[in-house]
């Protein structure tokens, strides 16, 4: 094992985030593996980056691509081996990245040894998960839903109970409260950390308490009901998420996982309720809690001027949320917050390379991949199931890494698990050939970010108008204080500038700003 080192993270860190099954295969099996990972860190490190973040590879049957865990300190046979983790953080310290790792402590699968043991009410685990008795006439104990839209009880026979989740009904919750199951928690996190873990990326960290009277949601006004994550036609957002969001105790209990971790571990935290998000990420994240929370406010606003104006007005510090556009649950953001165009996937890398906390890269976006499209028959999320063909498309960004050009594009000598329909021109291999492509502007954006350290400056002042997003950042030197000042044009109109710009998305003269461009400025107030 590598021996325990001091974790120094800057500010702001740029974290890469990697889909196992989906980066690089190793063997010829089509699924992605921790020894490809290692394959292709120099990649990431090229672009600035300083973490990665690695989705689930642990023992799963994958209901729930991976995030239905069935034990937490194992690697899945098909990724690979304990030895081959320990070889991937020594490959990341040796390229200066750290190393976070997704921790699901949520929930776990059905078929986890903990679940087994709680259905047969072994004493030891029988309060391991969130078992209820049935109402009188045999319905659930409330009528709080799932986030992907059905109940969130599901009934067992055996037990003659009902057991809670927030996901699907493979997904049992845990019952953080219960003593053992924190013990379980505090010993997951020490062992990974013991093998040289910098970081854990806590999923879903919104769910992990309710109310314990576990009283009915109210239903939610429409203004409510625009603002809960998810597509509006799932039933989830019509319920005000008041009783099964952190309530009460919540928040403070992010100070044990603090406590667990040590003080220089970076945890990061997931906002599933769009309701009250952004004042849940920056309570979750206060002093002796977690170092960041993000949410999808930005992501599922089209990443509008307007979404970062809202952002930033409801933050009480903006640099302890996450920045981010794309990942594996939600849509490639080429196409989706842009048209598509090289401009606007540059346009989008210089908002996040910009921004004020941490940001969170999503392999591939370095490419300006385009959200692919999937055959039924392909798919296997379940969300995207339940609501297709209009779901919310959290397979596509899964599909695996353009390498190369050519059959099985670098990723594989296999089938991919997944379909790869990519246009050609747009591998690592071509892009690599020339500065001007995508992945040579991402590499310049956040080269720039490390290089004049905005990732450790402080946001000073902001304003918004219309289109047109300002932000001034400074942070104190050893020899008066360097500044930035960002300009962000989220529209198609120009905007006025009075000189040329240190860094643009767009080249452009410095007096008038293209649409679609964003620009940063330099200085050192006295």
């Amino acid at each position: 094992m590598p021996p325990i080192t001091h974790r120094v993270w800057p500010k702001a860190p740029v974290i890469y985030q990697i889909y196992p099954r989906s980066f690089r295969d190793s063997t010829g099996s089509g699924t992605g593996d921790l020894k490809g990972i290692c394959l292709h860190l120099e990649h990431v490190a090229n672009l600035g980056a300083d973490a990665i973040w690695i989705s689930p590879f642990y023992p799963s049957p994958f209901t729930d691509g991976g995030y239905d865990i069935a034990d937490h300190i194992d690697v899945h046979p098909a990724l690979g081996t304990l030895d081959d983790f320990d070889r991937l953080v020594e490959v990341a310290h040796g390229l200066g990245l750290k190393v976070l790792i997704d921790q699901v402590f949520n929930h776990t699968s059905t078929v986890a040894p903990w679940f087994q043991r709680s259905l047969m009410r072994d004493p030891d685990y029988e309060d391991f998960y969130v078992w209820r008795d049935p109402k009188p006439d045999g319905t659930a104990p409330n009528n709080w839903l799932s986030q992907f839209g059905p109940p969130a009880w599901t009934w067992n026979h055996r037990r003659r109970q009902y057991y809670h989740h927030n996901f699907t009904k493979h997904q049992p919750s845990l019952n953080l409260r219960c003593e053992r199951v924190q013990e379980q928690m505090r010993r997951i996190m020490r062992f990974w950390l013991d093998r040289g873990v910098d970081g854990f990326r806590l999923d879903a960290v919104t769910s992990f308490l309710f109310d314990p009277e576990e009283r009915d949601n109210p239903p939610a006004t429409p203004e409510v009901q625009r603002a809960v994550s998810g597509e509006t036609f799932v039933p989830y957002t019509y319920q005000d998420h008041v009783y099964d969001i952190l309530p009460g105790d919540g928040l403070p209990f992010m100070e044990r996982l603090r406590n667990w971790a040590g003080e220089d571990v970076f945890l990061l935290g997931e906002v599933t309720s769009g309701n009250k998000s952004v004042e849940l990420a920056c309570g979750l994240s206060a002093p002796g809690r977690l170092s960041a929370a993000y949410t999808t406010d930005f992501p599922e606003n089209d990443a509008s001027a307007e979404a970062y104006a809202a952002i930033l007005k409801r933050a009480c510090d903006p640099q302890r949320l996450g920045w981010w556009l794309s990942s594996h649950d939600q849509p490639r953001h080429a196409a989706k917050a842009g048209d598509g165009s090289e401009r606007d996937v540059r346009f989008l890398a210089l908002v996040l390379a910009t921004a004020p906390g941490p940001v969170l890269l999503y392999q591939g976006e370095e490419l300006g991949l385009r959200q692919p499209d999937l055959p039924f028959e392909a798919v296997t999320d379940p969300l995207d199931l339940l609501y297709w063909p209009d779901g919310p498309g959290r397979e596509g960004p899964r599909v695996p890494m353009p390498w190369a050009e050519g059959t099985g594009r670098g990723f594989t000598i296999g089938t991919p698990w997944l379909p790869m329909d990519w246009p050609q021109g747009q591998s690592v291999a071509v892009q690599e050939i020339s500065e001007r492509s995508n992945l040579g502007f991402y590499r310049r954006a956040f080269a720039f970010r490390r290089e004049h350290d905005m990732g450790n400056m402080a946001l000073r002042d902001w304003s918004r108008d219309g289109e047109v997003m300002r932000l001034s950042y400074e942070t104190p030197g050893s020899v008066g204080t360097k500044t930035a000042e960002v300009v962000l044009n989220f529209g198609e109109g120009s905007a006025r500038c009075r000189k040329a710009p240190d860094l643009a998305s767009t080249p452009f003269d410095g007096t008038h700003m293209p649409g679609r461009t964003g620009a940063v400025w330099l200085g050192e107030a006295e």
